[in-house]
């Protein structure tokens, strides 16, 4: 299996195909994920990519693996990364 690219890959890489240097787009980069963690309450999209939203989740029931004992897991909030149409066709192949 194919190793996942470094933040220093991705810069190298973004930086050869647009003619920038490689400090320059690892402060773009560092702009978009600072402006995302600022945005993520209200949703936030990077287009072709896909969606970081806060989804609040009820409480329920559980079940502790290692006595069987139920347990209640409260309500909270988490952030989800919703993938976008676009992204999921061009990785997996349209649907058929």
């Amino acid at each position: 299996m194919a190793k996942t690219l470094t933040k220093s890959q991705i810069a190298a890489t973004l930086a050869e195909q647009n003619g920038i240097t490689k400090k320059q787009v690892v402060e773009i980069l560092d702009s978009v994920v600072a402006l995302a963690y600022k945005n993520a309450k209200n949703s936030f999209t990077l287009p072709g990519l896909g969606k970081l939203v806060l989804v609040n989740r009820k409480a329920r029931m559980g079940r502790n693996p290692a006595t069987g004992a139920t347990i209640k897991i409260p309500a909270k909030k988490v952030v989800k990364f919703r993938i976008a149409k676009a992204a999921k066709d061009a990785i997996l192949g349209p649907k058929k």
